[in-house]
Formats: structure tokens, sequence, C-alpha cells
């Protein structure tokens, strides 16, 4: 019974994040902030390892979300989409402290999948 509730807020907590996605409005963080901050800087991999503080996961989280809202400079809208979710959800993973989160960031975060098609 218990691990039936954990999963229905593991699965409430999800759909919250995907539709901040939905919502309205300009990125906070442009696409190029995004990559210099979270994937060439250290904030990633922090998260990855388990060595990040709860603000710099909601950090991470937050600029997912942002470059999730952006539109890249070439490639498919829905690969995008589906790109881009991933992260999110992986990230939203990790400010909830899903013991998934890391691996779940690792697969994500596949650097030569997105820009191979959106750079």
């Amino acid at each position: 019974m218990r691990m039936i509730a954990v999963l229905g807020l593991v699965g409430i907590s999800a759909v919250l994040s995907l539709s901040a996605i939905a919502d309205e409005g300009e990125p906070k963080h442009s696409i190029k902030e995004c990559m210099k901050t979270c994937f060439k800087g250290p904030l990633i991999k922090k998260v990855a390892g388990g060595e990040a503080s709860d603000e710099e996961k909601a950090k991470l989280h937050e600029m997912m979300v942002a470059m999730a809202k952006a539109t890249p400079k070439k490639g498919d809208a829905e690969s995008w989409k589906t790109k881009t979710e991933a992260l999110v959800k992986a990230s939203k993973a990790a400010v909830d402290g899903d013991a998934n989160a890391a691996g779940m960031l690792k697969k994500a975060a596949n650097c030569k999948a997105c820009h191979s098609v959106h750079k």
C-alpha cells in the first residue's frame, strides 16, 4: 500500500513538472545559457553524482524547464520536445530525491543525440 502511495506521488509530480513546460511565456533562460551553466559547467554532473545541494538541483530543474520552452535553431520540434521533456523529468526527479534520478539524468543528457539534430 505504501509503495502505491509513493508511485502515485511520483506520477503526480511528473505531470506537474511537464505541465510547467506548457505554461505560456518566454523562457527564463536561453538555450545557450542553459548549455553553458548546466552541461559545460559542473551543474548536471554534480546533480547526477549526488553532490549537489537542494538549491543546485532546483536551479538545474529551472534551467531544464526554460530550455524545454525555447526553440532550437534547427531540427524537428517533436524531437526537441521529447529530448527536453526527458531532461525536465530527470531534473524534477533529482529535486524530489528520487533514487533513479542520477541514471535518468545521465541517459537524458546525451549531448551528441541532441546536438546532431538541433545544433
